[in-house]
């Protein structure tokens, strides 16, 4: 079984929460027995979570030898230069190491999103700016430390697309179950 969920701003990655106070997690919206993350988002990322019940398909989904294409949507601080850009696409240097190189590309006009609860912060002064990135590598914090790299502080971060999993018009909180086009591993 695979679920696409559209992860919500302040939401865990995860099941259950021992903090104090408690943060929403994964079972404020998932009731699906058994089903796991293939993946992360931080909980300041919004988008497209996909959670499995099925293990060689989640090694499948977030190992990074299967290179499996994430894309997000980025709002940044500042103005996206042709030279931004071209670092994104080149491969930025990160105190981990460089990563690969990147398909990067402005967004025109903001994306038809749905609010942000709470709202981005918005400064009169501060121009911002939207643009598409696709990774294959998924280190930690990966696209807000590469925009940051660029000199352009990510406000924003959405998850649109893994692989061939789209986030399609979910709303922030649903889920639906997805038809793989891989065959279930045999269970031995």
């Amino acid at each position: 079984m695979l679920l696409a969920f559209n992860k919500p701003y302040g939401v865990l990655c995860q099941f259950t929460d021992r903090s104090t106070p408690r943060r929403p997690t994964l079972a404020d919206y998932i009731r699906q027995p058994a089903v796991y993350a293939a993946g992360r988002l931080d909980a300041d990322s919004e988008g497209l979570l996909l959670l499995t019940d099925d293990g060689a398909l989640a090694h499948r989904l977030t190992d990074p030898r299967h290179k499996q294409d994430k894309t997000y949507w980025v709002q940044v601080e500042g103005c996206l230069t042709d030279a931004a850009l071209a670092a994104l696409r080149d491969g930025v240097v990160l105190n981990d190491g460089p990563t690969l190189p990147a398909r990067a590309r402005a967004l025109a006009t903001p994306p038809a999103l749905w609010p942000r609860d709470p709202p981005v912060r918005f400064r009169k002064n501060v121009p911002d700016a939207w643009l598409e990135l696709t990774l294959c590598e998924g280190r930690n914090r990966q696209v807000r430390r590469m925009t940051a790299a660029v000199g352009l502080p990510t406000l924003r971060l959405v998850r649109m697309r893994i692989g061939a999993y789209a986030l399609e018009n979910l709303a922030p909180g649903e889920w639906r179950t997805v038809e793989t086009d891989e065959p279930r591993a045999r269970r031995r």
